[in-house]
C-alpha cells in the first residue's frame, strides 16, 4: 500500500516540478526580452541626450518643438529597436543641422543664457549669488524666463569651463567672472 500511495505522490511532484521549471524558463525569457528592450531604450535616450547637448544653443528655441515632432519621432515610434532609430537619427541630424543653419541666417538667434549671465556678472567686482543674477536677468530680459535650477546649472557649466569662479561662504554659493589677467 505504501508503494502504491507513493507512486501518485511522486508523479504529482514530478509533474509540479516540470511545470515550475517550464514557468521559470518562460519568466527568464520574458525578463531577457524586457532587458533587451530597456537596453535599446537606454541607447536611444543616450543618443537623444548627446544630440541635445551637441545642438544646445544652435537651433532656434522657437523651432525646437517642431523639429522634435518631425521625422525622428515618427521613425522612433515605427522602429522600436535602438539601432535602426540611431542610424536614421544620425542621417536626419545633418538635415536638421542644415535647416537650423538656414533659419539662423534668416533669423537672428537670441543670446545664450551663459553669455547673458557672463555679461551680468561682469558688471560686479564682488561675488553674486545665482538668485540675484536670475532676478536681474528677468528684469533686463523679460522674454527669458529660466528656472532657478537652469541658472545654477548654467553657472556651474561656466565654472567648469573656467569662465567664472565659484565662492562658497557657509551655505551660500556665489560667482564672479574670471578676469583675463588673473590666474584661471
Amino acid at each position: 500500500m505504501t508503494s502504491q500511495s507513493t507512486t501518485p505522490l511522486r508523479s504529482r511532484l514530478v509533474d509540479q516540478a516540470a511545470s515550475d521549471l517550464e514557468d521559470n524558463r518562460r519568466l527568464q525569457q520574458e525578463l531577457t526580452e524586457r532587458l533587451s528592450v530597456l537596453k535599446q531604450e537606454e541607447a536611444l535616450l543616450t543618443d537623444i541626450l548627446s544630440l541635445a547637448q551637441r545642438y544646445e544653443g544652435i537651433a532656434d528655441p522657437a523651432r525646437l518643438p517642431e523639429q522634435v515632432q518631425d521625422e525622428p519621432a515618427a521613425k522612433a515610434k515605427r522602429t522600436p529597436t535602438g539601432t535602426s532609430t540611431r542610424r536614421s537619427g544620425s542621417g536626419s541630424g545633418s538635415a536638421r543641422t542644415a535647416r537650423a543653419g538656414h533659419t539662423a541666417k534668416a533669423k537672428k538667434r537670441p543670446p545664450l543664457l551663459g553669455d547673458l549671465l557672463l555679461d551680468l556678472l561682469g558688471k560686479y567686482d564682488e561675488p553674486r549669488p545665482a538668485k540675484e543674477l536670475r532676478d536681474e536677468l528677468l528684469q533686463k530680459h523679460p522674454d527669458r524666463n529660466p528656472t532657478p535650477q537652469v541658472v545654477r546649472n548654467t553657472l556651474e557649466s561656466l565654472v567648469a569651463k573656467g569662465r567664472i569662479r565659484r565662492h562658497k561662504e557657509q551655505r551660500a554659493v556665489m560667482y564672479t567672472v574670471v578676469k583675463s589677467g588673473s590666474d584661471a
